[in-house]
Protein backbone atom coordinates (compact mmCIF):
# COMPACT_ATOMS: atom_id res chain seq x y z
CA UNK A 1 0.00 0.00 0.00
CA UNK A 2 1.31 3.56 -0.56
CA UNK A 3 2.64 5.59 2.16
CA UNK A 4 1.71 9.10 1.69
CA UNK A 5 4.00 11.80 3.58
CA UNK A 6 0.86 13.16 5.46
CA UNK A 7 -2.27 11.25 5.67
CA UNK A 8 -4.49 13.94 7.91
CA UNK A 9 -7.66 11.17 6.74
CA UNK A 10 -6.49 8.94 9.52
CA UNK A 11 -6.55 11.30 12.17
CA UNK A 12 -10.10 12.81 11.43
CA UNK A 13 -11.16 9.01 11.36
CA UNK A 14 -10.23 8.70 15.34
CA UNK A 15 -12.04 11.99 16.11
CA UNK A 16 -14.74 12.93 13.65
CA UNK A 17 -17.77 12.76 16.29
CA UNK A 18 -15.99 15.44 18.07
CA UNK A 19 -15.16 16.93 14.99
CA UNK A 20 -19.16 16.83 13.76
CA UNK A 21 -20.34 17.83 17.12
CA UNK A 22 -18.16 21.10 17.28
CA UNK A 23 -19.20 22.29 13.63
CA UNK A 24 -23.19 21.64 14.46
CA UNK A 25 -22.48 23.99 17.92
CA UNK A 26 -21.52 26.65 15.47
CA UNK A 27 -24.07 26.39 13.59
CA UNK A 28 -26.52 26.16 16.67
CA UNK A 29 -24.67 29.46 17.72
CA UNK A 30 -25.14 31.32 14.61
CA UNK A 31 -21.71 32.89 14.72
CA UNK A 32 -19.29 32.37 12.29
CA UNK A 33 -17.71 35.15 13.08
CA UNK A 34 -15.26 36.21 16.70
CA UNK A 35 -17.77 34.85 19.44
CA UNK A 36 -17.31 32.60 21.78
CA UNK A 37 -15.67 29.73 20.17
CA UNK A 38 -12.85 31.86 18.93
CA UNK A 39 -12.62 33.80 22.63
CA UNK A 40 -12.58 30.33 23.96
CA UNK A 41 -9.77 28.72 21.86
CA UNK A 42 -7.98 32.24 22.40
CA UNK A 43 -7.90 31.25 26.11
CA UNK A 44 -6.94 27.84 25.76
CA UNK A 45 -4.39 27.91 23.54
CA UNK A 46 -3.07 31.20 25.48
CA UNK A 47 -3.19 28.81 28.60
CA UNK A 48 -1.22 25.54 26.93
CA UNK A 49 1.47 28.17 25.71
CA UNK A 50 2.09 29.55 29.35
CA UNK A 51 1.24 33.25 28.42
CA UNK A 52 -1.43 35.69 29.20
CA UNK A 53 -2.46 36.36 25.89
CA UNK A 54 -3.66 34.68 22.50
CA UNK A 55 -5.13 36.43 19.12
CA UNK A 56 -6.51 33.90 17.03
CA UNK A 57 -5.99 35.38 13.01
CA UNK A 58 -6.65 33.81 9.55
CA UNK A 59 -3.24 32.66 8.65
CA UNK A 60 0.12 32.21 10.13
CA UNK A 61 1.48 35.15 7.94
CA UNK A 62 -1.40 37.50 9.40
CA UNK A 63 0.15 36.43 12.50
CA UNK A 64 3.77 37.64 11.66
CA UNK A 65 2.61 40.57 9.58
CA UNK A 66 0.67 41.75 12.73
CA UNK A 67 3.87 40.97 14.98
CA UNK A 68 6.02 43.37 12.92
CA UNK A 69 2.97 46.30 13.18
CA UNK A 70 2.39 46.02 16.71
CA UNK A 71 5.95 46.11 17.35
CA UNK A 72 5.97 49.38 14.79
CA UNK A 73 8.46 48.08 12.84
CA UNK A 74 8.33 50.01 9.12
CA UNK A 75 9.96 51.43 6.37
CA UNK A 76 13.65 51.72 6.96
CA UNK A 77 14.26 49.15 9.72
CA UNK A 78 15.62 45.77 9.79
CA UNK A 79 14.49 42.51 10.74
CA UNK A 80 17.17 39.32 11.10
CA UNK A 81 15.93 36.35 10.90
CA UNK A 82 17.27 32.96 8.59
CA UNK A 83 17.52 31.88 4.77
CA UNK A 84 16.02 28.18 5.32
CA UNK A 85 12.21 28.87 5.86
CA UNK A 86 9.07 29.03 4.29
CA UNK A 87 8.85 32.40 2.35
CA UNK A 88 5.79 33.70 4.55
CA UNK A 89 8.76 34.34 7.38
CA UNK A 90 10.74 37.18 4.76
CA UNK A 91 7.46 38.37 2.88
CA UNK A 92 5.66 39.58 6.06
CA UNK A 93 8.78 41.39 7.38
CA UNK A 94 8.82 43.31 3.65
CA UNK A 95 5.45 43.50 3.85
CA UNK A 96 6.03 46.41 6.12
CA UNK A 97 8.64 48.09 4.72
CA UNK A 98 11.09 46.33 5.96
CA UNK A 99 14.39 45.13 5.19
CA UNK A 100 15.03 41.13 6.30
CA UNK A 101 18.86 40.70 7.21
CA UNK A 102 19.42 37.08 6.68
CA UNK A 103 22.21 34.96 9.03
CA UNK A 104 23.00 31.38 7.98
CA UNK A 105 21.49 28.26 10.41
CA UNK A 106 23.10 25.90 12.59
CA UNK A 107 23.61 22.21 10.72
CA UNK A 108 21.86 20.51 13.61
CA UNK A 109 18.93 21.98 14.40
CA UNK A 110 18.57 24.09 11.00
CA UNK A 111 17.88 27.27 13.25
CA UNK A 112 19.53 30.68 13.91
CA UNK A 113 23.22 29.89 14.12
CA UNK A 114 23.95 32.05 17.25
CA UNK A 115 27.19 33.08 16.78
CA UNK A 116 26.33 34.29 13.34
CA UNK A 117 23.76 36.49 14.49
CA UNK A 118 26.22 38.24 17.72
CA UNK A 119 28.17 38.68 14.42
CA UNK A 120 25.82 40.40 12.27
CA UNK A 121 24.46 42.50 15.28
CA UNK A 122 28.21 43.30 16.10
CA UNK A 123 28.68 44.30 12.46
CA UNK A 124 25.99 46.50 12.39
CA UNK A 125 26.52 48.64 15.17
CA UNK A 126 30.27 48.91 14.45
CA UNK A 127 28.97 50.15 10.76
CA UNK A 128 26.85 52.58 12.84
CA UNK A 129 29.32 53.98 15.30
CA UNK A 130 32.03 54.45 12.36
CA UNK A 131 29.52 56.24 10.37
CA UNK A 132 28.47 58.75 13.40
CA UNK A 133 32.45 59.76 14.32
CA UNK A 134 33.12 60.02 10.58
CA UNK A 135 29.86 62.90 10.34
CA UNK A 136 30.32 64.18 13.88
CA UNK A 137 26.76 62.87 15.50
CA UNK A 138 25.17 60.07 16.17
CA UNK A 139 22.78 57.86 13.57
CA UNK A 140 19.64 55.88 13.55
CA UNK A 141 20.69 51.91 13.86
CA UNK A 142 18.03 50.29 11.71
CA UNK A 143 18.00 46.79 12.71
CA UNK A 144 14.83 46.25 15.41
CA UNK A 145 14.01 42.55 15.60
CA UNK A 146 15.45 39.46 15.43
CA UNK A 147 12.96 36.72 14.04
CA UNK A 148 14.20 33.38 14.84
CA UNK A 149 12.43 30.43 13.34
CA UNK A 150 11.90 27.19 15.16
CA UNK A 151 11.98 24.53 12.37
CA UNK A 152 11.02 21.19 11.85
CA UNK A 153 9.61 20.63 15.37
CA UNK A 154 12.79 21.66 17.38
CA UNK A 155 13.03 25.27 18.95
CA UNK A 156 15.92 27.37 18.23
CA UNK A 157 18.31 28.10 21.35
CA UNK A 158 16.68 30.91 22.78
CA UNK A 159 18.57 31.68 25.65
CA UNK A 160 21.57 33.74 23.63
CA UNK A 161 18.99 34.66 21.45
CA UNK A 162 17.39 36.57 24.23
CA UNK A 163 20.38 37.82 26.00
CA UNK A 164 21.46 39.24 22.75
CA UNK A 165 18.25 41.00 22.04
CA UNK A 166 18.38 42.46 26.04
CA UNK A 167 22.23 43.85 25.17
CA UNK A 168 21.19 45.80 21.92
CA UNK A 169 17.88 46.82 22.82
CA UNK A 170 16.35 44.15 19.98
CA UNK A 171 12.75 42.52 19.89
CA UNK A 172 12.14 38.96 19.40
CA UNK A 173 9.51 37.78 17.37
CA UNK A 174 9.10 33.81 17.25
CA UNK A 175 7.80 32.01 14.35
CA UNK A 176 6.82 28.91 15.91
CA UNK A 177 4.51 27.63 13.18
CA UNK A 178 6.15 24.00 13.36
CA UNK A 179 6.58 23.77 16.89
CA UNK A 180 3.33 23.36 18.54
CA UNK A 181 4.28 22.33 21.73
CA UNK A 182 7.86 21.94 21.74
CA UNK A 183 9.45 23.29 24.97
CA UNK A 184 12.74 24.97 25.70
CA UNK A 185 15.06 24.67 29.02
CA UNK A 186 16.27 27.77 30.57
CA UNK A 187 18.56 27.81 32.99
CA UNK A 188 19.05 29.89 35.88
CA UNK A 189 19.27 33.54 34.12
CA UNK A 190 17.41 35.96 36.52
CA UNK A 191 17.35 38.49 34.12
CA UNK A 192 15.51 36.89 31.56
CA UNK A 193 13.53 34.08 32.73
CA UNK A 194 12.49 33.46 37.11
CA UNK A 195 15.44 32.30 39.02
CA UNK A 196 14.91 28.43 39.19
CA UNK A 197 15.33 26.20 35.87
CA UNK A 198 12.44 26.18 34.20
CA UNK A 199 10.36 24.87 30.88
CA UNK A 200 8.90 27.15 28.25
CA UNK A 201 6.85 26.21 25.59
CA UNK A 202 7.51 27.32 22.08
CA UNK A 203 6.10 31.33 21.71
CA UNK A 204 6.42 32.09 24.91
CA UNK A 205 9.92 33.17 25.08
CA UNK A 206 10.10 36.50 22.74
CA UNK A 207 8.06 39.47 23.05
CA UNK A 208 5.65 37.77 20.57
CA UNK A 209 4.66 34.36 19.39
CA UNK A 210 3.42 33.42 15.94
CA UNK A 211 1.56 30.25 15.07
CA UNK A 212 0.45 28.90 11.97
CA UNK A 213 -2.85 26.07 12.24
CA UNK A 214 -2.66 25.12 8.53
CA UNK A 215 -3.68 21.36 8.07
CA UNK A 216 -0.41 19.28 8.05
CA UNK A 217 0.84 21.11 11.57
CA UNK A 218 1.07 19.43 14.50
CA UNK A 219 -2.14 21.14 15.62
CA UNK A 220 -4.03 21.64 12.41
CA UNK A 221 -7.63 23.43 11.27
CA UNK A 222 -9.47 22.19 8.58
CA UNK A 223 -8.03 25.28 6.83
CA UNK A 224 -6.27 28.39 7.19
CA UNK A 225 -5.76 29.97 10.83
CA UNK A 226 -3.05 30.84 13.15
CA UNK A 227 -2.44 33.29 15.99
CA UNK A 228 -0.44 35.29 17.74
CA UNK A 229 0.87 34.68 21.24
CA UNK A 230 1.82 37.62 23.62
CA UNK A 231 2.33 38.33 27.85
CA UNK A 232 1.47 42.00 26.64
CA UNK A 233 -2.10 43.25 27.14
CA UNK A 234 -1.16 46.54 25.21
CA UNK A 235 -0.16 44.78 22.19
CA UNK A 236 -2.89 42.04 22.67
CA UNK A 237 -5.65 44.63 22.61
CA UNK A 238 -3.91 46.27 19.70
CA UNK A 239 -4.03 42.87 17.96
CA UNK A 240 -7.75 42.38 18.50
CA UNK A 241 -8.24 45.79 16.73
CA UNK A 242 -5.91 44.86 13.82
CA UNK A 243 -7.50 41.76 12.64
CA UNK A 244 -10.87 43.18 13.21
CA UNK A 245 -10.65 46.22 10.51
CA UNK A 246 -9.11 48.48 13.53
CA UNK A 247 -12.50 48.59 15.01
CA UNK A 248 -12.20 48.90 19.00
CA UNK A 249 -15.94 48.09 19.70
CA UNK A 250 -19.31 49.04 17.63
CA UNK A 251 -18.80 50.77 14.56
CA UNK A 252 -15.52 52.89 15.84
CA UNK A 253 -12.70 52.32 14.14
CA UNK A 254 -9.21 53.79 15.82
CA UNK A 255 -6.88 52.51 13.20
CA UNK A 256 -7.11 50.68 9.84
CA UNK A 257 -6.83 47.28 10.36
CA UNK A 258 -7.28 43.99 8.63
CA UNK A 259 -9.80 41.16 8.13
CA UNK A 260 -7.74 38.68 9.82
CA UNK A 261 -9.76 37.09 11.56
CA UNK A 262 -10.13 33.70 12.75
CA UNK A 263 -13.21 32.22 11.72
CA UNK A 264 -15.48 30.20 14.40
CA UNK A 265 -15.94 27.12 12.77
CA UNK A 266 -11.86 26.41 12.69
CA UNK A 267 -11.42 27.91 16.46
CA UNK A 268 -14.02 25.16 17.05
CA UNK A 269 -12.17 22.39 15.64
CA UNK A 270 -9.02 23.36 17.06
CA UNK A 271 -10.34 23.48 19.90
CA UNK A 272 -11.28 19.47 19.81
CA UNK A 273 -7.93 18.93 18.66
CA UNK A 274 -5.56 21.27 21.21
CA UNK A 275 -6.89 17.90 23.49
CA UNK A 276 -4.73 15.61 21.73
CA UNK A 277 -1.67 18.02 20.87
CA UNK A 278 0.48 16.54 23.72
CA UNK A 279 -0.64 13.29 23.13
CA UNK A 280 -0.32 13.49 18.78
CA UNK A 281 3.56 14.89 20.26
CA UNK A 282 4.42 12.21 22.41
CA UNK A 283 3.38 9.23 19.47
CA UNK A 284 5.64 11.43 16.97
CA UNK A 285 8.80 11.79 18.89
CA UNK A 286 8.12 7.69 19.55
CA UNK A 287 8.04 7.43 15.80
CA UNK A 288 11.13 9.29 15.58
CA UNK A 289 12.92 7.26 18.07
CA UNK A 290 11.76 4.20 15.78
CA UNK A 291 13.24 5.72 12.82
CA UNK A 292 16.72 6.26 14.26
CA UNK A 293 16.59 2.89 15.33
CA UNK A 294 16.22 1.36 12.21
CA UNK A 295 18.46 4.09 10.43
CA UNK A 296 21.32 5.18 12.86
CA UNK A 297 23.79 2.44 11.53
CA UNK A 298 23.53 4.34 8.05
CA UNK A 299 26.45 6.11 7.64
CA UNK A 300 25.06 7.90 4.26
CA UNK A 301 21.81 9.51 6.28
CA UNK A 302 21.96 12.57 8.47
CA UNK A 303 19.01 11.97 10.71
CA UNK A 304 17.55 14.67 12.90
CA UNK A 305 19.05 15.64 16.64
CA UNK A 306 16.87 16.81 19.91
CA UNK A 307 19.46 19.30 20.67
CA UNK A 308 20.53 19.54 25.11
CA UNK A 309 18.32 22.45 25.06
CA UNK A 310 14.81 21.29 24.41
CA UNK A 311 12.21 18.96 23.25
CA UNK A 312 11.42 17.94 19.87
CA UNK A 313 7.77 17.34 18.28
CA UNK A 314 9.13 16.33 15.02
CA UNK A 315 6.31 18.56 12.86
CA UNK A 316 8.43 16.99 9.73
CA UNK A 317 11.33 14.08 10.08
CA UNK A 318 13.53 15.32 7.85
CA UNK A 319 17.18 13.50 6.90
CA UNK A 320 19.84 14.65 4.75
CA UNK A 321 21.07 12.34 1.95
CA UNK A 322 23.24 12.33 -0.75
CA UNK A 323 22.19 12.07 -4.35
CA UNK A 324 18.57 13.21 -3.00
CA UNK A 325 16.54 13.26 -6.04
CA UNK A 326 17.56 9.74 -7.48
CA UNK A 327 16.64 8.31 -3.93
CA UNK A 328 13.39 10.21 -4.15
CA UNK A 329 12.57 8.66 -7.10
CA UNK A 330 13.15 5.60 -5.88
CA UNK A 331 11.36 6.10 -2.92
CA UNK A 332 8.18 6.98 -4.97
CA UNK A 333 8.76 3.61 -7.34
CA UNK A 334 7.99 2.11 -4.11
CA UNK A 335 4.98 3.96 -3.22
CA UNK A 336 6.95 5.95 -0.43
CA UNK A 337 5.62 9.75 -0.53
CA UNK A 338 8.51 12.38 0.63
CA UNK A 339 8.94 15.95 -0.01
CA UNK A 340 12.21 18.21 -0.11
CA UNK A 341 11.56 21.32 2.18
CA UNK A 342 13.04 24.80 0.91
CA UNK A 343 14.91 23.23 -1.81
CA UNK A 344 15.63 26.94 -2.68
CA UNK A 345 17.16 28.99 0.19
CA UNK A 346 15.29 32.30 0.11
CA UNK A 347 18.13 34.48 -0.35
CA UNK A 348 18.81 32.73 -3.71
CA UNK A 349 15.35 33.09 -4.26
CA UNK A 350 14.54 35.48 -7.55
CA UNK A 351 12.01 37.55 -5.40
CA UNK A 352 14.56 38.71 -3.21
CA UNK A 353 17.13 39.41 -5.97
CA UNK A 354 17.32 42.70 -5.12
CA UNK A 355 18.54 42.06 -1.27
CA UNK A 356 22.23 41.36 -3.60
CA UNK A 357 23.03 38.35 -1.66
CA UNK A 358 24.74 35.75 -3.78
CA UNK A 359 25.57 31.97 -3.77
CA UNK A 360 27.66 30.84 -1.24
CA UNK A 361 27.21 33.57 1.66
CA UNK A 362 25.18 31.50 3.62
CA UNK A 363 26.51 27.84 2.83
CA UNK A 364 25.06 25.73 5.48
CA UNK A 365 21.51 26.91 4.30
CA UNK A 366 22.91 26.30 0.85
CA UNK A 367 23.89 22.78 1.30
CA UNK A 368 20.77 21.96 3.56
CA UNK A 369 18.82 22.94 0.78
CA UNK A 370 20.48 20.54 -1.73
CA UNK A 371 20.06 17.45 0.70
CA UNK A 372 17.21 17.80 3.11
CA UNK A 373 14.43 15.24 2.62
CA UNK A 374 11.42 14.99 4.63
CA UNK A 375 9.68 11.15 5.04
CA UNK A 376 6.30 10.55 6.20
CA UNK A 377 5.75 11.24 9.60
CA UNK A 378 2.34 11.42 11.82
CA UNK A 379 1.14 10.09 14.75
CA UNK A 380 -1.41 7.50 12.91
CA UNK A 381 1.59 6.35 10.79
CA UNK A 382 1.93 2.43 11.66
CA UNK A 383 4.88 1.63 13.04
CA UNK A 384 5.04 -1.41 10.08
CA UNK A 385 5.39 1.67 7.52
CA UNK A 386 8.33 2.88 9.21
CA UNK A 387 10.06 -0.69 8.80
CA UNK A 388 9.22 -0.34 5.03
CA UNK A 389 10.67 2.99 4.87
CA UNK A 390 13.35 1.65 6.03
CA UNK A 391 14.37 -0.99 4.37
CA UNK A 392 13.53 0.63 0.94
CA UNK A 393 15.73 4.01 2.31
CA UNK A 394 18.82 1.06 2.72
CA UNK A 395 18.13 -0.69 -0.63
CA UNK A 396 17.98 2.60 -2.11
CA UNK A 397 21.39 3.25 -0.94
CA UNK A 398 22.97 0.08 -1.85
CA UNK A 399 21.41 0.27 -5.31
CA UNK A 400 23.29 3.92 -5.95
CA UNK A 401 25.55 3.72 -9.13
Amino acid sequence: MPTPLVDLRRQHRQIRKRIHSAIKRVFKSGRFVLGEEVARFEREWAAYCGVAHAVGTGSGAAALHLAMLVLGIGPGDEVITVPFTFIATVSEITRTGARPVFVDIEPRSYTLDVAKLEETIERDYAFHDRIGHLINRATSRRLKAILPVHLYGQMADMRPILELAQRYNLRVIEDAAQAHGAEYRMERAPSISPAADAVFKAGSLGDLGCFSFYPTKNLGACGEAGAVVTGNAEWAERLRRLVNNGRANGDVHLEEGFNYRLDALQAAILRVKLRYLDAWNERRRELAALYRQKLADVEEIVLPEELSYGRHVYHRYVIRVPDRERLRRYLADAGIETDVPYPVPLHLQPAYRYLGYRPGDFPVAEECARTVLALPLYPELREKEIGRIARALRAALRARG
